[in-house]
């Protein structure tokens, strides 16, 4: 297994968290793939050539996926305010599942498997254009995932009083583009926070948990295993742990 990522940089950053990179050799692999609060837009190579583009959507529990021998994929991780200005529709049709797209939509097609960082750079670039030609952005929605992502706030109620947005509006809003409530949005992401933690071996909770029981619990509702389970991560299982560098 080989995996890399490229973080984005500037106003990119507000709407993609990473384009990553895959690769398996001789062997097919297994791995769980776990909650983490961002949907992908993935093109799979299978032996060298394009086989399959698709868009997944919010993972809301743990997907255990076979990845073929001799597979690589490109992906692009996408923080939730890109949905509407990029794709121009909802992904809550697609919740815990994916949609299989064109092999040419945004011309994918036209990168070899070994063009990741062209692919990269293309792709940046014409997102980046396409963000000059907004006319505008909701400056309301850009705080709100700015405050999800960041850990800044842990309540739909601080949100809402932060960026002077209704309770009621942000989880119509959130409900209607992305099939999921904000609350149980929020407990997603401080899951996905928690597994560089577990991933170093601290399995103490951290402030965004109650006590240790809350910890557990809710990292199994999530993820399915204990956090003694995801930090042995036996046969690399968790991909999302097994990908991590330690800090």
């Amino acid at each position: 297994m080989s995996y890399k990522e490229i973080k984005p940089t500037g106003i990119l950053s507000n709407f993609v968290q990473s384009f990553w990179y895959y690769e398996t050799s001789e062997t097919v692999v297994r791995h769980t793939i776990l909650p983490d609060g961002y949907f992908d837009l993935i093109a799979e190579f299978e032996n060298q050539s394009l086989s399959k583009v698709k868009l997944t959507g919010i993972w809301t529990t743990p997907k255990d996926i076979h990845i073929p021998k001799n597979t690589t994929f490109f992906a692009i991780r996408f923080k939730l305010l890109s949905l509407e200005y990029f794709f121009k529709t909802e992904i809550k049709s697609i919740l815990d599942t994916t949609q299989n797209l064109p092999l040419s939509f945004w011309n994918i097609d036209s990168f070899a498997f070994d063009e990741f960082e062209k692919f990269t750079t293309v792709v940046s670039e014409n997102l980046n254009a396409e963000i000059i030609r907004f006319t505008e952005i909701d400056n309301r929605k850009l705080k709100l995932f700015e405050f999800v992502y960041q850990h800044q706030v842990k309540t739909v109620s601080e949100i809402s009083t932060q960026i002077f947005w209704s309770s009621r509006q942000i989880n119509r809003y959130f409900n209607s583009q992305f099939g999921i409530p904000l609350k149980e949005f929020l407990k997603i992401v401080r899951c996905n926070a928690a597994y560089q933690e577990i991933s170093n071996g601290n399995l103490k909770p951290q402030t965004d948990f109650f006590d240790q029981a809350h910890f557990i619990k809710e990292i199994k509702k999530y993820t399915g295993a204990t956090p003694k389970e995801l930090h042995r991560n036996k046969n690399d299982r968790f991909l999302q742990l097994s990908t991590r560098e330690e800090k």
